[in-house]
């Protein structure tokens, strides 16, 4: 890992905000709730951003007087932005490059950039094993050369059924140090799930587990591993890492027990390892991750992001816009089937040090995240929106009863949050920290927006555009929308290094044009419903635009009438959806709540949604009709499925995604279809 320093730091006068902490000890939120006072950057704030915007300020003689106009020139001048970043932030590359890139290209012609050219793992007791970075850098070494030794080099790719554990993380960076690419599912899938996402990419080797526990029950993954083996015809190796027996390993359990090892007898012992390690070098285009789409509406897409793309996309968001350090410890809770596992490991480039986590983040224990941010120091924790408006639900007031003085960072991501939870943020987890809603995708491996030091927070939206993202907001008459009022379709309109090289299975490039350039040629339309504040310069997340509302040629963002309709207390959760009429034209809008135990839809309860969607929205954000249903379904990082229910009440038929958490609740809405 290449240590990362800049020249000096750079500070900037702000009007100073007041942060409040206390520890008390309680289980509920106090009724008098105090007036949350929001991050606002500090006096004299030191941050990497600022020193970055200095270094460009005296290159070219310029005065940016904010980070809007900052962001301004990064995106005018993406090229010189991107290639200053990775010579201050010393990524090595093992090739001199002739251009950073053609700027005559387009986003949708993919130009090519730079041609030619510590760890703690905590279980659900809480308890907390410790890992160096050399420990780290010693198994990665073992593995990598195991890896070698077997054959493993640039145009493989190994696979992963793991949870988020260190043996995880070791054979993620052991692949990525032989020059071959690597892909993982996450253990709760089932193995239809994997096999349509490890059959893309034909494996030699993967990496997976004996057991997993969830909720504290200890479950064996034996059948689905062989089930998984006996289809996927192409792997010669399955390195097996089990904490529950490490040493008394036993292969005749699985089918093909010759393919199998254990873990610590895969790896080259220490002894054995030529050091200096050498890492094998590859081209800043080559493969580093095959990303998957979630599968709702069909077989997953594979996506292949670059190891130069990934990791400058990934130092630009962790560097500059979190401004992360060596101190820094970052707690973000995942499993290795979602983009942010991927985010989260990049983080060691910092030289921080990350908290790994692989279980149930609310049962038996509401409180297991936030007891292993204290129990381990963090300085940024994050998590799914999901997650945040269950504590909201909840009502723990956690900084009164842990201490959670060090955190000064709180990331959310996965859907919009909303303005109650930056109030209960604020107040009840951080106070005055800095709250980085963020937003992007698996498709850039990245995001679009976040958050920033040099600007305040303003509740319910994404502080700034990141910089070198030429973001943009389009109405449905594909015109570039100026008002901070009308929502419309993100939109980016010049290149950026963590974009796909390509997918696979797609020689003509088809599926490529069909995700991100058919909707708003030559842009990159993303998917996203947004609203720009061109007062703040924030983003207010507004939900899938393949999902968003069309009332009388007005589109509506799912996010709106989520933020009314669950604060209704006897409504536990709910989706909307819309179906188009006979005409083709205007939509239906069909609301489906999920009822808190012991509560039914009343025609009181429908009376009252009604009201509170007319009053504290408009008339057009009333559904047509509200049904109760079991259960809402959810992607495994948390994500509502709303299009598949569209497709379902529109007459469609849906494919039951092994990313769906429940898929079962998609059975509820069948009955509701055309």
């Amino acid at each position: 890992m290449t240590a990362v320093s800049a020249n000096g730091k750079c500070t900037e006068k702000h009007e100073n905000g007041a942060h409040t902490n206390g520890t008390t000890n309680g289980t509920s939120v106090p009724t008098n709730q105090p007036q949350p006072v929001y991050y606002t950057p500090p006096q004299n704030l030191e941050s990497f951003e600022l020193t970055l915007r200095k270094h460009f300020e005296d290159k070219h003689n310029l005065k940016f007087e904010n980070y809007r106009e900052f962001h301004r020139f990064t995106c005018d001048n993406y090229g010189s932005f991107w290639e200053d970043l990775l010579k201050i932030t010393g990524v090595k590359l093992h090739q001199q490059y002739q251009k950073v890139i053609n700027h005559n290209l387009k986003i949708n012609e993919r130009p090519k950039w730079f041609e030619d050219v510590a760890v703690l793992n905590a279980n659900i007791h809480g308890e907390i094993t410790e890992f160096t970075f050399d420990d780290l850098r010693k198994d990665v070494y073992r593995t990598a050369t195991s890896l070698r030794n077997f054959g493993i080099g640039p145009g493989d790719t190994v696979c992963g059924f793991v949870p988020n554990t260190y043996d995880t993380l070791v054979a993620v960076f052991a692949t990525a140090a032989v020059g071959a690419a690597w892909c993982s599912a996450s253990v709760d899938f089932g193995p239809a799930g994997v096999l349509d996402r490890f059959r893309q990419v034909r494996p030699r080797v993967m990496f997976t587990v004996n057991n997993v526990t969830y909720k504290t029950k200890n479950i064996c993954q034996t059948d689905k591993i062989n089930e998984i083996v006996k289809e996927l015809t192409t792997l010669e190796k399955i390195v097996v890492s089990d904490s529950f027996t490490p040493v008394n390993f036993n292969a005749s359990k699985y089918e093909q027990s010759d393919k199998f090892v254990s873990l610590e007898q895969f790896k080259t012992p220490i002894s054995d390892v030529v050091l200096p390690f050498v890492y094998t070098p590859v081209p800043f285009a080559d493969p580093l991750f095959v990303m998957f789409s979630s599968g709702t509406t069909g077989i997953p897409k594979a996506m292949v992001h670059t190891v130069g793309g990934t990791l400058l996309k990934h130092i630009e968001e962790h560097l500059v816009q979190g401004d992360s350090k060596k101190t820094d410890r970052l707690f973000f809770y995942t499993t290795c089937g979602w983009m942010m596992y991927n985010w989260m490991i990049s983080f060691l480039y910092c030289k921080g040090s990350v908290v790994l986590f692989d279980e149930c983040p609310l049962a038996p224990d509401t409180h297991i995240l936030i007891k292993i941010a204290s129990k381990t120091h963090c300085t940024m924790i994050g998590m799914g929106a999901k997650l945040y408006d269950e504590y909201l639900r909840l009502q723990i007031p956690f900084n009164t009863l842990y201490n959670l003085s060090n955190i000064h960072t709180v990331y959310s991501t996965g859907s919009p949050l909303k303005k109650e939870c930056f109030a209960y943020i604020n107040t009840y987890i951080a106070p005055g920290a800095l709250i980085g809603s963020i937003s992007g995708g698996t498709d850039i491996i990245g995001c679009f927006v976040g958050g920033i030091k040099s600007l305040p927070i303003t509740p319910g939206e994404c502080q700034c555009l990141f910089l070198g993202m030429d973001i943009k907001s389009f109405n449905f008459m594909d015109e570039e929308i100026t008002s901070s009022d009308e929502q419309g379709e993100l939109v980016c309109v010049t290149p950026f290094p963590s974009m796909p090289s390509h997918f696979l299975n797609d020689t003509d490039g088809n599926k490529y044009r069909d995700a991100y350039f058919a909707r708003l040629e030559p842009f990159w339309a993303h998917g996203d419903f947004v609203r720009v504040n061109h007062s703040t310069g924030g983003v207010e997340m507004l939900g899938r635009s393949d999902a968003t509302l069309n009332r009388g040629g007005v589109r509506i963002g799912t996010a709106e009438i989520y933020s009314v309709v669950e604060k209704i207390p006897q409504v536990a959760d709910c989706i909307v959806a819309g179906r188009l009429v006979e005409e083709g034209v205007d939509e239906e809008v069909l609301l489906f709540v999920k009822m808190v135990p012991g509560q039914e839809l009343t025609q009181h309860i429908q009376a009252t949604i009604v009201t509170r969607l007319r009053t504290d929205m408009s008339p057009r954000h009333v559904p047509n009709k509200i049904y109760a249903v079991d259960d809402i379904p959810y992607t495994s990082s948390g994500k509502k499925v709303e299009v598949a229910i569209k497709q379902i009440v529109s007459g469609k038929a849906v494919q039951k995604a092994s990313s769906i958490r429940n898929p079962e609740s998609l059975d509820h809405f069948v009955q509701f279809r055309l």
